[in-house]
């Protein structure tokens, strides 16, 4: 134990002995070690430099980066994304395609094939939103 205490101590005690003594406990010799040891309450009484500057690596804060961003991977899942506006555009003229073949066919219906292709064309639109606001999540991920 006391082998396990004097290894702990060779690294305390350069930083609590003064310039003139020697840097090495074991140097020193027993009664250094000893003084050391029963001044562990100045030691333990606040962080060490090497702690505080573990802990300020390891907490970056709020908006600080965490690292290099690879933005290759999220570009490509947002561009794949951005392809469902096209289907979207795409569905809305293929209901306004049909709008128009459906009011040839039966124009008494007209106002009626007009309110379901407004209702069509708003689920249409709520989906090229969602579409987008997903592409912008897919942009922005780490």
């Amino acid at each position: 134990m006391s082998v396990f205490q004097a290894i702990r101590m060779a690294r305390v005690v350069p930083n609590l002995a003064p310039t003139g003594l020697a840097r090495s406990p074991l140097a020193a010799g027993p009664a250094a070690i000893m003084r050391a040891m029963s001044n562990t309450a100045a030691v333990t009484t606040g962080p060490s430099k090497f702690e505080s500057a573990q802990a300020s690596l390891l907490s970056p804060g709020l908006g600080a980066p965490m690292g290099k961003r690879h933005a290759g991977v999220s570009v490509l899942g947002c561009g794949i994304a951005m392809v469902a506006v096209g289907g979207c555009a795409q569905g809305i003229g293929q209901l306004f395609a049909a709008l128009v073949v459906g009011m040839a066919r039966n124009p008494s219906m007209k106002e009626d094939l007009f309110t379901y292709t407004l209702i069509g064309m708003g689920f249409l639109e709520f989906l090229a939103i969602v579409v987008i606001l997903i592409a912008g999540i897919l942009l922005y991920s780490e």
